[in-house]
Formats: structure tokens, C-alpha cells, sequence
């Protein structure tokens, strides 16, 4: 590959050693603060879903004009979309990488005086139909000077840097083939909403639902009084179970309540026993009794995770806003989870939201019975995990600022900026680390750490170059080159489906091996500090740009060597997974991947049998169904792997929650993934949710659609569980986090735990439709007020309006929301009580508590 240092640096990497004029700080600084910078949306239709065209304009408000002809300045900015390399008014666009790019004079560019406009229109790939497509902090910088932001795009509210998306060229992803998601209306939300409203249920009903539904519970009538009067007896070997409940209840409630060993009898009346008996559900794990009377709550789990999954379901009963005392409903329930893997993965390598943040998220799966937590370490933007021995991944590593050399700091992606204290920048120390361990393990979520290799992998091997670099400087050739990921003398071209063209792990390095077995031993050495013990390393193994090690003199020698088992770049994927788990399995330690990291092509699997670890675990994560590779999940579990449910379609969280411009979110896999297709997921029946086609076209027959039959599951044993994903690009704060989880991920939970009734081979779209209707209930009466109370953000859908016989008929997707209109365009709310008698447009939004949603509008 082709040092990006070669590429990028010449006169301290402005490429404009002959300038014929310069800048100083203050005119730097005056143009920054005083530019106005504004996107557009031009014409998605321009070339069927190849390319789009935008628009950029300059308002010039500073009293600093920017100088005509070729000049030291420069500007970066984040695209998602790739821009060819193309000159516009004078001004050259460059790739610098991934989704970093540049503004660049030249001898043609005629200046841009103070007070004048200038618009450059220019082609990019793909389409783009969203606000948060853009990035912020765009910056100019010049030779010698500090880097400025531009004031304008300093700021996460996307729509004071973009222009307005309102025709159909700029919100629709293409014309050929037909886009048929439209803006959303009013009158589009009401009928999507009106079918589950006649099964909403009251505050009080909702209250007294447990979440996620058990798998047979029966509710009396009546109700028990919670209170400091209330002891609590335990088995020995749940007091840490035990101890969770104590604080949960002095957290919610504000009561202290006594605690003893079973072994001693207890005095009071009233009182909580927890025990665990393995005869419940025949020993499943996690599985347990609950039952309240007047006098007793009797928690009876089949293990330690059983009893601490009674307790959420108890706590689960308990309203937010309450104090010293609560009424629970008197109930029974036996229940077991569906999966034994129900699994959330957060990606923190685009954007890093700290410790505190994860421990929130932990709290809340834990809310919510999901138990496998896999973090995305490290990617190409970021390596968020210290490494003793090895500082530079988190020196170098975890920072993003603008120092194209790339020894202080990677390049600024993602909106990043150019200075390295971003708020969306840092790592988990080993210490942080520990902690999230062990509050993880007390709340029964297991931690996946993930180190994705050999693509995703710039982060780590910008490090090891650097760490290579300053050894070598000190006469140390063989500590540098103990853990280099790159070769120099790689002369592979490719381009990865996220723009960066250095990113892939030279796998035919026997130094890369050591990288890995070094980064798994620090690793297992934090868990065991933790008390713990390192299950499954997660090697990601997905989408290696193609074209990867073509070029590399040592992988040639590799394919030379006749007893290699490897004759070609073909075979390397295979070759690295196999290598790698034979470290790892020497380490005792199952792996996961990604499903492409398992699969020579679109329907091969890697043979089972060429790994040393006990389990391999794939996420089946690409089902586009008019690709054809939605069976991946059936063929990997067919071929022996573990495949855990990972469907882009509706488990990838951080798509838009309706196909509206505003939205956050990437839109890669469906146009939009709302919490009710969340719900509606049958993890048992894959086939059963394919329900439209990328571009909104309904899906009638699915063979038909890929031209062939689709495999069955032969090995359903193999299929472990399900898991939601979120990933970054477009989030770097943890409120547009939380907004993003919340309330998918509680649909989440409920659909990993709960096997509905609903679900079989003919889809009981009735059943389905009334149980959703109540479920969508508990959210907003029970959950959300629950999740206001954690201090989270979340989302709230805009309401349906819809003119009826002369009156607008407004309605919420979850009942009990608290519904408002205007009739002055904004001024003033009112809350909505029944159909308005107006002819005049009227806007309408939803509320609960502090959080509100968008605004929609009446058609």
C-alpha cells in the first residue's frame, strides 16, 4: 500500500509551497468566525444511484477577502459520500482520506472578496437525502498557522450549514430504479398509527406490565404495598443479587431495607426471599419464578442470573416518580429467556462518549434482559482501548486532530475537528476498562470486546508505523519490528466501502500474529484483574477492501511456498482467521466475526473445522434481500457456526426513525428502522420479515426476487441469539446516542427474551397488531418516564394528523403521549384534547416530559 505520508505531505502537507499570497492568524481567524458555509442537496437524480450532484456556498461576511490564485490556505471537511477529485471555480477538491477532503486554490480561482457569494457545483457518489449526511467543524488552515473552525458549522443542529431538502430530487435516493419512500405526512403517519390504537391501554394498566413480557405470568387484581417495612432473606449465594436490590430500591424509592442470610429466620412480616433452585425451567439459565402476595415476594431463579433477572422484573413493576412506598401488582410468573445470547454492540471507534455513558447503557440493558454487550473497540477513525506495551494505539491512536504526518494525532473524520480535545475523542484506560468489567458482571452482561482485523484496522496500524519509526530512531530494529502491521514496500491499491485505501493489515506478517496474541494477553490480564474470565475475542474480520495484498512482495513469497496452504489473496481471509484462532485457541478463547470475515465469497463459509476455538460465533449482519445474501445466518449455522441474529434491516439502531431528511442515521440497509419494525422482528423465521426492497418496493416473493431457492435451517441449535447494533458515523454526542437507542432497544430486549405469540409460520398480523398496540402503551406511560428519570434522552415520534370529515384527527405511535398543536405556525401550543374543527394547516408535535418531538404537520 501507499504510505499515506507520500500522498499527502509536501511543504508540511498544504501542497502549496509557491503561494502567491497568505493569510495572518487574525485575517485565519476573522474569515473563520464570519464565513458562512451552507451544503445543498441538488439532484439525486442525476445518474440513477451512481452519483448526485450538491452544491456549496461561500458567503463571505468578514472584512478578510480570500486571496485569487493558488495560496497557502486550505480547507478540510468530512464527506460521506466520495467526491471525485474535481476543480470548481478555481478551487481543486481533493481525497485526502476516508471521508476526508480538502478545498484547495489554485492559479483559476478568482478570491472570494468580503461581502461576496460564491457557489461551486460538484458530483458525488452515491445519493444523499439527510441532514446528517453532513458533518460539522469544517476548518481552513494555512502553513505556520493555527487551524480555525468555521463558526458556522460549529454546531450539531445540521440544518445551520445545510440547505433545506424538500423536492423530490433531494430526498428521493434516485429515479431509476424508482425511490418509493416519500416524505413522510401527516396523513402517512396517521394510517401507520390508527391500527394499534384501539388496543392502547391506560397509565395504570401499563404500569403493571412487566417488560419484557414473561413467558407466562398471571396479574391479580389487587396490589401490594412496597415499603421501608419490607426485609429482605437470601440465599448465601445471591447476596450480591441481593445487594443490587438494596440499591435499587434506596434509588427509586428512598427505603433501607434489612437484609440476612436465609439461614437466620426472618422477623418481620413482610418479606422478599430470594433463592436459587435449579428445577425452575429445568435448569435454563436466567430463568425464573416471581411471585407477589400481600406478605411475601418470592424471587426463585434457576441461577444467579435467574434471580437478578426476578429482581428487574419486580423493579420492572415499580413506576418511575415514586417514593417511600409503591404498589405492586400481586402476580406469578414463570419465566425463561428465548436466547441465551441477547446482545447490544456499541461502536465507540467513530465517536468515543466515555465511561460514564457505558455504565448508563449497561444499566439500561440490564433493564431490559439483554446480557451480551459487545464493544466495537477499535476502527479506522480510533483505537479506544489502552494496551500496556504498546502506548502508541492510545498516544496516537485515540486522538483525531489536523497533523497530516499522523505522530500526533490521526486525521480529523467524522466531523472530528482539527484539535485533538474533542469531546468525542479519548479511551478506555485500563482501569476504566476494569470497572466497566465488573459493573458489566454485577448487572450479568457479559463484555465481547471487539478488535476488528484486518480491515477497520488504520488506527492500529498508523500506530504500530509511529512506534516502528521512533524505535528505529533509536537504533531498536527488532522491538520495531515485533508488532508492525504494515509493510512498506505493499504496493496494493483498493478502496475500502468507507473510503479509506490503508487500512488492511498485512496478514502474510509474522509480526501481525504477535500484535494479536499481544493485544489478547492484555486483555485476558484485565479481566482477570476484574475477577473474570475472557470468553470470546471478537476479531471482526468484515469488509476488506478488495484488492488488499495484491501487491505485497511478502505475500508473494507466502503463495510461493509449496507447503503454505495458500496460493493466492483469495485464500488470506482464511488463512488470517485460521492463524488467528490457533492464538487464540491456545488462550482458551472462542471467536467472533462478522459474517463476510467467515466466508470466501457470498455463499461459502470457511470450513469449520480449520479453527482451533471451541465456538465461532458469526454475526449474520448483511441481509439485504435483493442482494441475496440474507441466508448467510441459515448457511453459517449449517456449517456449524454460532450465529447470532444481527439482521442490518431492522437490528442496525442507528438508522432513521422514519425516511424524513431530518433524521439521524444511515440508511445503507432500510430507509428507515422504527421501533415497531424493532418489535416485529422474528428472529426464528428470517425470511419471514423481508418486507421491502431497499428502494420502498414491497417484497412478494422473495426466491423470486433473488432468482433462487433460499436454504433452509438445518442446525437450529446453531442459531444462539440476537443482537442489536449502533454504529457511530453520524453520532457523536450521548444525547443523539440515547435518542437513537431509546426505544428501540427496549423493543430489542423484548423481542430477545420474548417469543411472541404472534410469531409463527403465518405471520398472526391481527395478534400482532394488539399486542403491539399495548406494548407501544408501556413505552410512553411506563418505560419513557422510567428513562427521564436515568437523565437519558430519547425519541419521540411525531404525531399523525389527518382531516376527517372536516375535523384533523391527531394521534401519537405511542398511546399516552402527551399530543399539542399550533394553528400560528410555532408561537403557540396547545395540548390536544379531539379532532380540530379548522380549515387552516395546523402543526402538531408530541411530548413527554422534557423531550419533544419533531414537528409534523397537518396535509
Amino acid at each position: 500500500m501507499k504510505p499515506i505520508s507520500s500522498i499527502l505531505l509536501s511543504c508540511f502537507a498544504f501542497g502549496a509551497c509557491h503561494a502567491h499570497a497568505s493569510l495572518s492568524q487574525s485575517e485565519l481567524n476573522d474569515l473563520a468566525s464570519k464565513l458562512d458555509w451552507n451544503w445543498a442537496v441538488i439532484d439525486n437524480h442525476h445518474n440513477g444511484a451512481a452519483s448526485h450532484l450538491q452544491e456549496l456556498e461561500l458567503v463571505n461576511h468578514s472584512s478578510t477577502a480570500l486571496p485569487a490564485g493558488k495560496s497557502d490556505w486550505q480547507i478540510y471537511f468530512n464527506s460521506l459520500p466520495p467526491l471525485k477529485n474535481q476543480q470548481v471555480k478555481g478551487l481543486q477538491i481533493e481525497f485526502v482520506q476516508g471521508d476526508v477532503y480538502r478545498l484547495v486554490p489554485t492559479d483559476e480561482f478568482k478570491g472570494l472578496k468580503a461581502g461576496e457569494t460564491l457557489i461551486l457545483p460538484y458530483e458525488a457518489g452515491n445519493s444523499v437525502v439527510s441532514f446528517t449526511d453532513f458533518f460539522p467543524r469544517v476548518f481552513i488552515v494555512q502553513n505556520g498557522l493555527t487551524p480555525a473552525v468555521i463558526a458556522s458549522t460549529d454546531t450539531e443542529v445540521q440544518s445551520e450549514y445545510v440547505k433545506p431538502i424538500t423536492k423530490p430530487q433531494q430526498y428521493e435516493r434516485y429515479a431509476t430504479p424508482k425511490d418509493h419512500w416519500q416524505l413522510p405526512t401527516g396523513e402517512w403517519r396517521y394510517n401507520r398509527y390508527l391500527a394499534a390504537q384501539k388496543h392502547a391501554i391506560s397509565a395504570e394498566q401499563a404500569k403493571r406490565l412487566i417488560v419484557p413480557t414473561p413467558e407466562r405470568v398471571e396479574y391479580s387484581s389487587r396490589s401490594t404495598e412496597l415499603n421501608a417495612n419490607w426485609s429482605v432473606s437470601y440465599q448465601g449465594s445471591v447476596k450480591s443479587e441481593m445487594q443490587y436490590l438494596l440499591n435499587e430500591l434506596k434509588n427509586k424509592l428512598g427505603i433501607n431495607l434489612a437484609a440476612t442470610a436465609d439461614h437466620i429466620p426472618a422477623a418481620d412480616k413482610q418479606v422478599i426471599k430470594m433463592t436459587v433452585d435449579k428445577k425452575v425451567a429445568n435448569g435454563v439459565s436466567g430463568s425464573y419464578m416471581l411471585n407477589i402476595d400481600s406478605k411475601t415476594i418470592e424471587i426463585i431463579g434457576a441461577d444467579n442470573a435467574g434471580v437478578f433477572y426476578g429482581i428487574q422484573s419486580l423493579l420492572s413493576v415499580i413506576p418511575a416518580g415514586v417514593k417511600s412506598a409503591v404498589d405492586v401488582p400481586r402476580l406469578t410468573a414463570i419465566d425463561s429467556p428465548r436466547y441465551q445470547w441477547r446482545g447490544f454492540m456499541y461502536d465507540m471507534g467513530r465517536n468515543f462518549h466515555g465511561v460514564e455513558v457505558t455504565k448508563q447503557l449497561i444499566d439500561q440493558m440490564s433493564r431490559y434482559k439483554l446480557n451480551k454487550l459487545h464493544l466495537h473497540l477499535t476502527e479506522d477513525e480510533a483505537w479506544r482501548i489502552e494496551i500496556n506495551g504498546l502506548p502508541e494505539l492510545t498516544e496516537l491512536g485515540s486522538k483525531r486532530c489536523f497533523d497530516l504526518s499522523e505522530t500526533k494525532c490521526l486525521l480529523p473524520t467524522r466531523g472530528a475537528g482539527p484539535f485533538a480535545n474533542g469531546k468525542n475523542d479519548g479511551y478506555y484506560s485500563k482501569a476504566d476498562f476494569i470497572e466497566i468489567l465488573k459493573y458489566a458482571a454485577q448487572r450479568h452482561i457479559e463484555v465481547i470486546p471487539e478488535i476488528d482485523m484486518p480491515g477497520h484496522a488504520r488506527a492500529a496500524i498508523k500506530s504500530m508505523e509511529l512506534r516502528y519509526k521512533k524505535l528505529m530512531a533509536a537504533g531498536k530494529e527488532t522491538q520495531a519490528k515485533a508488532y508492525l502491521l504494515s509493510d512498506p514496500e505493499d504496493k496494493s491499491v483498493y478502496s475500502t466501502m468507507q473510503y479509506f485505501t490503508d487500512n488492511s493489515i498485512n496478514v502474510c506478517m509474522d509480526s501481525t500474529y504477535s500484535f494479536v496474541d499481544k493485544v489478547a494477553y492484555e486483555l485476558q490480564q484485565m479481566y482477570r484483574e476484574a475477577g473474570l474470565k475472557l470468553n470470546t475475542l471478537h476479531i471482526g474480520g468484515d469488509e476488506v477492501g478488495p484488492g488488499s495484498w495484491t501487491k505485497s512482495p511478502i505475500c508473494d513469497q507466502l503463495f510461493a511456498q509449496p507447503d503454505s496452504g495458500v496460493k493466492g489473496p483469495a485464500d488470506l481471509k482464511a488463512y488470517f482467521t485460521a492463524r488467528a484462532s490457533k492464538l487464540l485457541g491456545k488462550r482458551g478463547l472462542d471467536i467472533g466475526a462478522w459474517e463476510d470475515g467467515l466466508m470466501y465469497d457470498r455463499i461459502t463459509p470457511f470450513p469449520i473445522e480449520q479453527f482451533d476455538s471451541e465456538n465461532v460465533y458469526a454475526n449474520a449482519w448483511d441481509n439485504i434481500w435483493e442482494w441475496g445474501v440474507a441466508d448467510r445466518a441459515y448457511r453459517l449455522a449449517n456449517a456449524g457456526y454460532k450465529a447470532i441474529i444481527s439482521a442490518g434491516t431492522h437490528l442496525y439502531l442507528d438508522h432513521p426513525q422514519e425516511p424524513d431528511p431530518k433524521e439521524r442515521g444511515l440508511y445503507w440497509a432500510s430507509r428507515y428502522t422504527d421501533v415497531e419494525q424493532v418489535y416485529g422482528f422474528m428472529p426464528d423465521d428470517i425470511y419471514a420479515n423481508a418486507d421491502y426492497e431497499r428502494s420502498g418496493k414491497p417484497i412478494e416473493n422473495l426466491e423470486d426476487l433473488v432468482g433462487r431457492a433460499m436454504p433452509k435451517l438445518e442446525k437450529p441449535e446453531n442459531i444462539v441469539g440476537m443482537q442489536g447494533q449502533i454504529w457511530t458515523e453520524t453520532i457523536r454526542t450521548p444525547e443523539q446516542l440515547t435518542e437513537m437507542l431509546f426505544p428501540r432497544l427496549i423493543a430489542l430486549g423484548e423481542r430477545a427474551w420474548h417469543k411472541a405469540e404472534w410469531e409463527a409460520d403465518q405471520k398472526n398480523t391481527v395478534l400482532k397488531t394488539k399486542q403491539w398496540g399495548q406494548f407501544a402503551s408501556v413505552i410512553a406511560l411506563k418505560e419513557y418516564p422510567k428513562l427521564a428519570e436515568a437523565g437519558l434522552n430519547y425519541y419521540v415520534p411525531v404525531p399523525g394528523a389527518k382531516k376527517i370529515d372536516g375535523k384533523i384527527h391527531v394521534l401519537s405511535q405511542l398511546p399516552g403521549l402527551i399530543l399539542e398543536y399550533s394553528t400560528d405556525g410555532g408561537q403557540d401550543w396547545q395540548q390536544y384534547q379531539g379532532p380540530i374543527d379548522t380549515d387552516q394547516q395546523i402543526l402538531v408535535r408530541a411530548k413527554s416530559g422534557e423531550m419533544i418531538s419533531r414537528v409534523g404537520r397537518s396535509d
